[in-house]
């Protein structure tokens, strides 16, 4: 059966736009239009869509306030199309946090170096996306996830932290990864650490992953006694803003990466979109670079450059971690990292949004545990010694 897709946006001749590449897809069909997000609320109830595509700016309700309320009354999974401007990155992010799980361009010439890359990509994102509806109504819509991870949280310190419960784990999953990766260790009840010694935490996602990140990134203590590395595939216009609102709401601070920043404890580095970051120098004082990168890469930023140079610098004292995203990014520098005797942990299949690079780090045996989302944060603290 063809996945439905709702496509939602003002402009009719956007919408016959984005409808003929979908239909173009035998795996996807578009089952309505609608010409803003009033329509889109009360169309969702009767076609129930597998996925629907949303403007932000629309007349009668905009995209973001459509995104909210679908959420309430039938949790879809949405694909967000964004102008790359600072506004447009900001609108974008307050959508994300409403409860869509992607964006694209809007200008296609922005998706990709040409229009057929983006054709591909936008349909194979849209069919992704699909296989979502369970996600997000198991997190009951997700609207009420996101609207607690938008809460500024206390100032807490490793001691109060320390306090926090260890929760059940979510073993169903990693039960099951258990069986097709001999290498994934299951989330036990109470996770143990292993006793090594670290220098650096590195962190790299895509899709899905500004939600991931906020969720992890806002449990950590101010006094968070490691700098951290961020690769967030994200366009060049939208990594500032995504910065300052991280660093609104997390004790540590979250800066956007300049070339030259000298790695400091308790200090998140967001790798700037359109760029490179690499960790240069010795470990003690270790400095990014911030490089073009070239045409040659896929992705601007990678996570592959970021942790490989981080193997090189820091060898067996990082701990990373793969989150939710599309592709196998992040695949080869982990395994540079864990050749070095660095600890690579990737997020778990349900609690992703996409499972395509914490797959590709599990399958290839490289990740030492398999984890859901709601434990990262306090795995970190466990494993770094600070709960």
């Amino acid at each position: 059966m063809a996945i439905k897709v709702l496509v939602v946006d003002d402009s009719s001749f956007f919408r016959r736009r984005v409808s003929e590449i979908i239909n173009s897809d035998p795996r996807l069909t578009v089952v309505g239009n609608a010409t803003n997000g009033k329509e889109a609320c009360e169309l969702v109830k009767v076609l129930q869509p597998d996925v629907i595509t949303m403007d932000i700016e629309m007349p009668v309700m905009d995209g973001i306030t459509a995104v909210r309320e679908i959420m309430k009354i039938a949790p879809t999974p949405i694909l967000m199309f964004s102008s790359l401007t600072q506004d447009g990155a900001k609108a974008t992010l307050d959508a994300l946090d409403a409860g869509a799980l992607d964006f694209l361009p809007k200008k296609f010439e922005d998706i990709a170096r040409n229009r057929d890359e983006a054709v591909d990509l936008l349909q194979k994102r849209v069919a992704e996306l699909a296989g979502k509806r369970f996600y997000l109504r198991r997190n009951n819509g997700s609207s009420a996830a996101i609207k607690s991870l938008s809460t500024p949280p206390v100032r807490s310190t490793a001691a109060t932290m320390t306090e926090t419960r260890v929760l059940p784990a979510a073993t169903a999953s990693c039960g099951r990864t258990m069986t097709e990766h001999a290498t994934i260790s299951r989330m036990p009840l109470r996770f143990r650490a292993s006793g090594k010694k670290y220098q650096l935490v590195a962190i790299g996602t895509s899709t899905g992953g500004p939600v991931a990140l906020q969720k992890i990134l806002t449990q950590l203590p101010a006094n968070f006694p490691y700098p951290i590395i961020l690769v967030q595939h994200m366009p060049m216009t939208f990594t500032a803003a995504f910065a300052a609102r991280l660093n609104n709401l997390c004790g540590i601070e979250v800066k956007e990466a300049q070339d030259g920043d000298i790695l400091r404890a308790g200090v998140a580095y967001l790798a700037p979109g359109g760029q490179q970051m690499m960790v240069d120098g010795r470990a003690t004082g270790a400095r990014l670079r911030i490089i073009d990168g070239g045409d040659r890469m896929n992705y601007k930023p990678c996570v592959d450059v970021s942790f490989g140079s981080a193997a090189k610098v820091f060898n067996e004292r990082v701990l990373s971690i793969v989150l939710t995203g599309m592709g196998a990014d992040g695949r080869e520098g982990a395994r540079m990292l864990k050749a070095n005797g660095s600890t690579v942990w990737a997020q778990d299949e349900d609690s992703c949004v996409v499972y395509g690079m914490p797959q590709a780090v599990a399958k290839a045996g490289i990740s030492s545990h398999d984890l859901p989302l709601d434990r990262i944060a306090e795995c970190i603290l466990i494993e770094l010694g600070l709960s």
